[in-house]
């Protein structure tokens, strides 16, 4: 008996660590501080002005997140930082210039950790999700929560998924929700 015992502690004490190793949790929380990218993604970052276009923003994209934080002026509106996962998915942070995050977009095969991206605002995405659906007779599908401190839009497809979310009172002057891409 006790050989079946020591060899499923065994088996658990190994199987723990692979099965942590393969979630991918970014850290990150809309109205908090900017994720911790996990140790196989890839950040860049660019200061946006408002009123930029995105092309030439998109020119101004730094490789570093050590040179994008020593780059960022204090009349910078904005920054856009951009994690790309191991899995493929695209993180988008949009951070004010006290560095909190106040939008947050997503695109790629694989659906981030909402409960990690929306942080606190979590729950009350959850309880949004419920009324849409509600509304809806429970038919799934895109879902777009709109209220008056959160908005948060979400669709795709297996392989295929986008989205984004932002905090509206939080949004600096000349930016608007459809900045948050």
């Amino acid at each position: 008996m006790w050989s079946r015992v020591r060899r499923a502690g065994f088996v658990m004490a190994l199987a723990l660590p692979c099965s942590l190793s393969a979630v991918q949790s970014a850290y990150a929380g809309l109205g908090g501080t900017p994720m911790t990218p996990p140790t196989d993604a890839s950040v860049s970052s660019r200061t946006v002005q408002p009123g930029t276009s995105s092309a030439t923003a998109a020119q101004s994209v730094m490789r570093s997140a050590s040179n994008a934080a020593s780059s960022t002026s204090a009349s910078a509106s904005y920054t856009v930082r951009e994690t790309t996962l191991g899995n493929g998915t695209v993180v988008r942070e949009y951070l004010a210039a006290d560095g909190s995050v106040f939008g947050i977009a997503w695109h790629g095969p694989q659906m981030p950790d909402l409960n990690d991206l929306l942080g606190s605002y979590f729950p009350q995405y959850v309880a949004g999700v419920k009324a849409v659906r509600a509304a809806r007779g429970g038919a799934r599908g895109p879902v777009a929560v709109d209220q008056s401190n959160l908005v948060v839009r979400s669709g795709g497809h297996m392989g295929g998924f986008n989205g984004q979310a932002w905090l509206p009172p939080a949004l600096p002057a000349g930016v608007s929700g459809s900045d948050i891409q």
